[in-house]
């Protein structure tokens, strides 16, 4: 039989023993990491692995007054999270990033008016310690809600409106669009069409900003159509832009599956892609890369916005200011423009 010593579940301290530091270090460490070395840390990671130290989640989360876990919240459609590529790769980063410092990401989807208020109250309840809000858009009252209850809360994207001064993560949208409609010109195109995202969005606000300051005089109203991040309303975009002017050579869609639809439509027209008409994009979700005609797009960078996301919530959950971020994008050439 063995002993009561050799079948105890290992404790904190025994962990700070292993390691050579104190208790208080190694909470730290399990709690989200600040304000420990990179020595420490690394020593005391090393310990819970040799001790085989799990945390008691249940007894932390009474002492602490927190649940150990963050929401992903969606407030699009719930297909989108399954048909939009974007909202995954976001998803996976922070699921990684949150089970790094062991702790759970709770998802939730908040489509509707009734289902928002749900979502309200169970994280007022403190069901989470923050949250990540992956979409906004300016008529949503839940974002501004969260922040005046109180709940830790980061963006991707600049949120627009009221809540306009929320923490986020954002890629520098203007700059981006900007660079990719520069880039169209370069390559000799003169009748650009844009397919904007809902204006009501971040993306949808900035890029079109970005392609008008670019094209300067140049630019014809006429020639932007809106969409909702879907297919079928870059379809439907693309189709109306041909309507209204056939001499359109190249078109820059906001997002990736936009773009795709654009494509299929300029196929029903008869309109070759590359050579009759230039299509970008932009996301480079991995889309990009395997449709045929391969898209020219911009890259956002997935990863660093989800794990960039996670630090910040943390660090606002533990009482930490931070302002937002703004990360770079890259411009990925390939076959349709």
């Amino acid at each position: 039989m063995a002993s009561t010593e050799s079948s105890r579940k290992p404790t904190i301290r025994d962990v700070a023993a292993v390691a050579g530091v104190s208790h208080g270090t190694v909470s730290r460490v399990i709690n989200g990491g600040h304000w420990v070395s990179p020595e420490a840390r690394a020593a005391v990671e090393e310990a819970i692995r040799t001790t085989e130290y799990t945390a008691n989640h249940a007894a932390r989360s009474l002492a602490t007054g927190r649940s150990g876990s963050i929401a992903f919240l969606l407030t699009e459609p719930q297909h989108l999270l399954f048909s939009d590529p974007i909202f995954s790769l976001l998803l996976r980063g922070a699921t990684e990033a949150l089970a790094e410092r062991s702790m759970t990401l709770v998802l939730l989807i908040a489509d509707s008016a009734d289902k928002q208020a749900g979502v309200e109250r169970y994280v007022r309840a403190g069901h989470v310690d923050g949250v990540l809000l992956v979409s906004s858009h300016t008529s949503d009252a839940l974002l501004a809600s969260l922040v005046s209850a109180g709940v830790a809360t980061v963006c991707t994207g600049i949120p627009t409106g009221a809540a306009a001064s929320v923490p986020n993560v954002a890629v520098d949208e203007v700059g981006s669009a900007r660079m990719m409609t520069r880039y169209l010109m370069d390559q000799g195109h003169r009748r650009i069409a844009l397919i904007a995202g809902p204006a009501d969005t971040p993306g949808g606000k900035f890029r079109l900003e970005g392609f008008q300051a670019e094209l300067g005089a140049r630019f014809d109203p006429q020639l932007v159509e809106h969409g909702s991040y879907e297919s079928a309303s870059g379809d439907a975009a693309m189709t109306r832009l041909l309507e209204r002017a056939p001499d359109i050579d190249a078109v820059f869609a906001a997002s990736d599956i936009m773009a795709v639809g654009a494509i299929a439509a300029l196929r029903r027209a008869r309109r070759r892609v590359p050579e009759d008409v230039a299509v970008a994009g932009f996301d480079d979700s991995g889309l990009a890369a395997t449709h045929q005609p391969p898209l020219t797009t911009i890259r956002q960078p997935w990863a660093q916005i989800s794990s960039t996301m996670v630090d910040m919530v943390l660090d606002i959950v533990a009482g930490v200011p931070r302002e937002p971020v703004v990360l770079p994008t890259t411009l990925v050439v390939r076959e349709s423009a």
